[in-house]
């Protein structure tokens, strides 16, 4: 489901058609939210090569956490389903949840919490970060190029976010395929699509 119309799956030429089968090769099928991008795939092309950029200053634990809180704080059920899924090989569903509900754990330290507050200030109010707010976080460990680093990365998800949410873009019913127990405090916004996700067929073509 869009508010949009989309370029359907067999009319897609050129870049789009493109974007979906890169999307379909990375994920199986063809994301809701590749489909959102269809009037504009190059526009998706450039949130690649950025969101390749906010990511590589960091581990794959540290990343999945800062994307995370800002997602969750963002309600934005897609990239909370996605990126909390992405935080199973590091903790176990208790530990999630305790993450979501911003509740201390043992496996999390002291300077990851701050670093995932920030992350949930910047993307729920990047006005109300004040001296103070960078302040907790140089406290803890973290350089300045760090604070830019978190800020980048839960910037750039309100971005991606809030362009979906904006035209209606559901979340995949792949999403259905994970454990209810952690799937149902992840979808903290609109609805997993039902139904089954689509695929491109022709893609010898």
């Amino acid at each position: 489901m869009s508010y949009i119309e989309t370029v359907p799956l067999d009319e897609a030429t050129g870049e789009v058609r493109e974007m979906y089968e890169r999307q379909q090769g990375a994920w199986g099928y063809v994301p809701n939210y590749a489909k959102s991008f269809s009037h504009r795939p190059e526009v998706m092309a450039r949130w690649g090569r950025l969101l390749a950029e906010l990511q590589r200053p960091w581990d794959e634990r540290r990343l999945e956490m800062i994307t995370f809180a800002a997602a969750h704080e963002l309600r934005h059920s897609s990239c909370s389903l996605a990126h909390g899924n992405k935080l199973t090989p590091f903790f176990s569903t208790k530990e999630i949840h305790a993450i979501a509900e911003q509740r201390p754990t043992e496996s999390v330290t002291e300077a990851e919490q701050e670093m995932m507050r920030f992350s949930r200030q910047v993307a729920r109010d990047a006005s109300t970060v004040e001296a103070a707010d960078v302040d907790r976080l140089k406290a803890h460990g973290f350089s300045d190029a760090e604070v830019f680093d978190i800020a980048a990365v839960a910037a750039g998800r309100a971005f991606f976010t809030k362009v979906l949410d904006a035209v209606g873009s559901l979340p995949d019913a792949g999403f259905m395929s994970i454990d209810e127990g952690l799937r149902s405090p992840l979808t903290v916004g609109r609805p997993i699509a039902r139904g089954k996700d689509e695929v491109m067929n022709d893609l010898s073509d």
